[in-house]
């Protein structure tokens, strides 16, 4: 049973260069896209109790509150509902904030990426450092304690000292999650089709990852996942779903959901979606395989590692039997027993996936 929702709002003023998700620029077009987007949820919800609500983009923040609260009151919610909103820096207002505040939503994604003025620049953010600075400390003045904020590390021209003020600047702010991502250059997106110079090398990317998770602990941040890292009890409920490989509805287009065992995902054609929210374009029963190597790939991803009991309980597998040989070849050194399992050391993340790809079948 799905309680847990992902909703896309796929508008942005602008596109940032490294961006492959889907989003459109026409964002007179939202109200019509709410339309649909209501029309979806209504015919897929069955009135779960949700844990967690969240709405990702795109730029999400680009919807008024009042908006957001009609989709909001759509679902069953309660007090310990955690209800998350990717903003941009430069729409956070506290006006806004303080209305985001007023209709329930309990927790904030700040899209900073980086702290340097000419990086942002460079790679198309809207916002300049100053705006996200004061963002925070305005959600911060309505309310909110529960704020994430986003790093990227290995883009154009970015040093390791670069990153290090980057990382003096967001533990200053005091914020409670931070998420860290590693620059891809995917084929969809700008850089795709005209890749930058200056990149930092995989060696570089390995040394920035080595020390974002350094410092960061050093901080008192935790880290729960391969990219997250949280202060005591802000663990992203609703990620942590993910990474348990329990169910979730996705709504919006090019929305991704996991419900009844079926994996399903929307049409990317704005046009299409528009025409029939309600079709989904493509759906697909896991095998027990599937359902087992996802365990595994998801369970290896998060700090707790992977549960042996869990895979006996829900596979009727015994994981140190089926992976002895596995197990043998990459531990202690990457893989490490843990008191539920197994987990990736610090130095298996950085081979994790060549680790993870033994797994698979």
């Amino acid at each position: 049973m799905a309680k847990s929702v992902y909703i896309h709002i796929p508008f942005c003023k602008s596109k940032c260069k490294y961006c492959s998700f889907i989003s459109f620029c026409n964002i007179e077009n939202i109200r019509v896209y709410l339309s649909s987007l209501m029309k979806e949820i209504k015919f897929s919800y069955k009135g779960e109790q949700l844990k967690t609500l969240y709405f990702g983009g795109g730029t999400p923040s680009l919807l008024s509150a009042e908006q957001l609260e009609k989709i909001i009151k759509i679902f069953n919610l309660d007090k310990d509902t955690e209800i998350t909103l990717e903003v941009n820096p430069d729409d956070a207002s506290l006006e806004y904030l303080s209305a985001l505040k007023q209709i329930g939503i309990n927790r904030l994604s700040i899209g900073s990426q980086t702290f340097n003025d000419e990086i942002l620049n460079s790679i198309g953010r809207r916002h300049n450092s100053k705006q996200t600075i004061n963002a925070v400390k305005m959600a911060k003045q309505v309310g909110f304690g529960n704020i994430s904020l986003d790093l990227i590390y290995g883009l154009p021209g970015q040093t390791i000292d670069i990153l290090k003020k980057d990382l003096e600047i967001i533990s200053t702010l005091g914020v409670q999650h931070i998420s860290t991502y590693g620059l891809k250059i995917e084929e969809d997106s700008y850089w795709g089709k005209f890749p930058p110079e200056n990149l930092p090398d995989d060696d570089m990317q390995a040394d920035m990852y080595l020390e974002v998770n350094d410092y960061l602990e050093s901080k008192g941040y935790k880290r729960y996942e391969i990219s997250n890292f949280a202060l005591n009890n802000y663990e992203s409920k609703h990620n942590l779903n993910y990474w348990n490989n329990d169910e979730y509805y996705g709504f919006g287009v090019a929305a991704h959901g996991y419900n009844d065992g079926i994996r399903y995902s929307n049409t990317c054609s704005f046009k299409n979606y528009l025409h029939n929210p309600l079709q989904h374009s493509e759906e697909h029963v896991q095998t027990k395989i599937e359902k087992l190597e996802e365990e595994i790939f998801l369970g290896f991803r998060k700090e707790s590692g992977v549960n042996v009991s869990r895979i006996k309980d829900r596979y009727d597998i015994d994981f140190e039997i089926k992976y002895k040989e596995i197990l043998n070849k990459f531990s202690p050194k990457y893989i490490k027993k843990t008191p539920q399992g197994y987990k990736l050391t610090l130095e298996g993340v950085l081979l994790s996936n060549n680790i993870l790809a033994e797994f698979l079948e």
